[in-house]
């Protein structure tokens, strides 16, 4: 080999050697340029949902437009093994990807976006099957039990997977709009769906359409009972109906219900209790004008509407008789403050 070709070889490494972390600190500096660009975005939590008696709520925020095929294939690409419940990803024909979850949220989660999108608040898009098809299904280190055969996958939340950037969680007490109707009407919107799981991982920042939105992302532990890990439910119509809704009403200001914090044993771990404890926060002290104007937007909601939310949810017609009555119970209870 030559001795111009070795020369102009160790010109190319020197060069690379140098090049490299220049290339690395200028890529980092252009992603913490656009993360500073994003986060001087217009903070937004809610917006007007227009005509509540004319929404759909079968579909939901995703219309009939975004639905899945009910009779469509999809193809497996990846499983998730973080959070409570069982959970993985997949494609279905058009190329659209999904987040597939499987257990006792499913139906639950479906009924409560609806019934948050109705009342102006941002959801992501989902949608309950009874069953799918999934090709190229491995065995599943979580939710086996819900696999028929090698490809058939039974109960199941299909949340649409759109590109948006997450900037990341947010907390109940630290927001852009603590004090303000809006935020105050998602704390009781999360009391009468008796969600009692209001972890920070549980809520997101989306960048959408120019704008941060504000969302409770996650909305599986509702439509049970609230308490501690020996009592509270997910999906369960009795523990619903027999739950409290407004715990304490005084001239200024409500207290709804809330039981999060774990039997007194629990406080070994005292990060998780005094979390959960802070959670019991959420729903309480909240302006009474704050809270009839949530009731005045679902109180626009007819008994129809409401049931199409647990229908879409796939829940039996009786229980969609009771869901529907504690609902229409809770949307009296605070128009009536």
């Amino acid at each position: 080999m030559s001795t111009n070709i070795l020369n102009h070889r160790l010109a190319l490494l020197v060069l690379l050697f140098f090049a490299v972390p220049i290339m690395a600190t200028a890529h980092k500096h252009d992603k913490n340029k656009q993360r500073k660009f994003e986060r001087d975005l217009p903070a937004v939590m809610w917006r007007d949902p227009g005509d509540i008696a004319a929404l759909n709520l079968f579909d939901g925020a995703g219309g009939s437009q975004d639905a899945p095929d009910p009779n469509g294939t999809f193809t497996f690409l990846e499983e998730d093994r973080v959070g409570t419940s069982p959970k993985f990803d997949v494609e279905d024909a058009n190329g659209v990807k999904w987040r597939v979850k499987l257990g006792e949220e499913v139906q639950a989660e479906t009924a409560a976006t609806r019934l948050l999108w109705a009342a102006g608040y941002f959801v992501d898009e989902d949608y309950y099957l009874p069953e799918i098809k999934v090709e190229r299904l491995p065995r599943l280190h979580r939710g086996e039990q819900y696999v028929v055969g090698s490809e058939i996958v039974r109960n199941v939340r299909l949340e649409r997977k759109p590109k948006v950037e997450k900037l990341g969680k947010w907390s109940w007490f630290k927001n852009p709009f603590i004090g303000t109707r809006e935020f105050n009407g998602l704390r009781v919107m999360m009391a009468l769906l008796n969600n009692w799981d209001l972890k920070n991982i549980n809520n997101s920042i989306d960048v959408v359409g120019g704008e941060r939105r504000y969302l409770v992302s996650d909305v599986g532990a509702t439509f049970g009972r609230t308490g501690d890990p020996f009592t509270r439910s997910k999906s369960d119509l009795k523990g619903y109906e027999e739950s409290r809704f407004v715990a304490k009403e005084r001239r200024v200001d409500v207290d709804f219900t809330m039981h999060s914090r774990p039997f007194i044993l629990g406080a070994i771990d005292l990060p998780n209790y005094d979390k959960r404890v802070l959670m019991e926060e959420v729903p309480r002290r909240v302006p009474l004008a704050d809270a009839k104007w949530l009731g005045q937007l679902l109180g626009q909601l007819s008994e129809r509407q409401i049931r199409d939310c647990f229908r879409a949810a796939g829940y039996s017609p009786e229980q969609i008789d009771g869901y529907t009555r504690e609902v229409q119970k809770r949307i009296a209870a605070l128009n009536s403050l």
